[in-house]
C-alpha cells in the first residue's frame, strides 16, 4: 500500500480564512516553558492512530533540545482547562515556519475544534519572525500531511487558505 504526501503553503497572512469560533472556552496556549515530558505526551497521544513514528524512538534528551530550541513553538490547546490538541511550530530559514506536528487528541475529534486550532496556529505562525531573536520576518507557511492522517486534514488546511504545491507517492 502507498501513501501519498501532499505539500501546502499559504505566502501572505491575508490568505487565512478563519474556521468557526467555538467560543471562550477553548484556547491555544503557548508552552513558554520547554517540557519534554508534555511534548513527547503530545506527540504520543495525538499521533498514536497516525502512525506517527519518527519521534518514537526518542530519549528525553532529544525531546528536551528539541522543546528548548528557540525556534520552535509548542502550542496547546485547551477546553475548559483540559489538553485538546497540539501544534509544534518551527521557524526556518528564509522566513519559513513549518507546521511540523498538529492534530487533536482522540476525544476532541468530530467537534469542529481542529479548524479554530489551524486558525490560531497559522496566526501564530505568521507573527514567529516578530520573537525569537535572528528570526526572520515569516514569509511563508507550509506543512505535510498524507494519506495516513486524520480523514479531515486535508480539507481542513486547505479551508484555511494553505494550497498545495508539491505531492509525491511513497511505498
Amino acid at each position: 500500500m502507498s501513501t501519498t504526501i501532499w505539500y501546502l503553503e499559504t505566502t501572505a497572512p491575508d490568505e487565512l480564512r478563519p474556521g468557526r469560533d467555538p467560543g471562550g472556552h477553548v484556547a491555544l496556549v503557548h508552552a513558554e516553558l520547554p517540557s519534554a515530558e508534555l511534548s513527547r505526551f503530545l506527540y504520543s497521544e495525538v499521533g498514536r492512530d497516525y502512525q506517527w513514528v519518527d519521534r518514537g524512538s526518542w530519549g528525553i534528551d532529544e525531546w528536551r533540545a528539541r522543546t528548548e530550541d528557540p525556534h520552535v513553538e509548542t502550542w496547546v490547546l485547551y477546553e475548559r482547562g483540559t489538553p485538546a490538541g497540539y501544534v509544534e511550530l518551527e521557524g526556518q530559514d528564509a522566513g519559513d515556519v513549518e507546521i511540523v506536528y498538529f492534530g487533536l487528541l482522540p476525544g476532541f475529534l468530530g467537534r469542529g475544534l481542529g479548524g479554530h486550532m489551524l486558525t490560531e496556529a497559522l496566526r501564530r505562525a505568521w507573527s514567529m519572525g516578530e520573537r525569537p531573536a535572528g528570526h526572520e520576518a515569516t514569509r511563508r507557511v507550509w506543512l505535510h500531511t498524507c494519506s495516513l492522517d486524520g480523514e479531515h486534514a486535508l480539507a481542513n488546511y486547505r479551508a484555511r487558505g494553505l494550497r498545495l504545491y508539491r505531492e509525491t507517492t511513497e511505498p
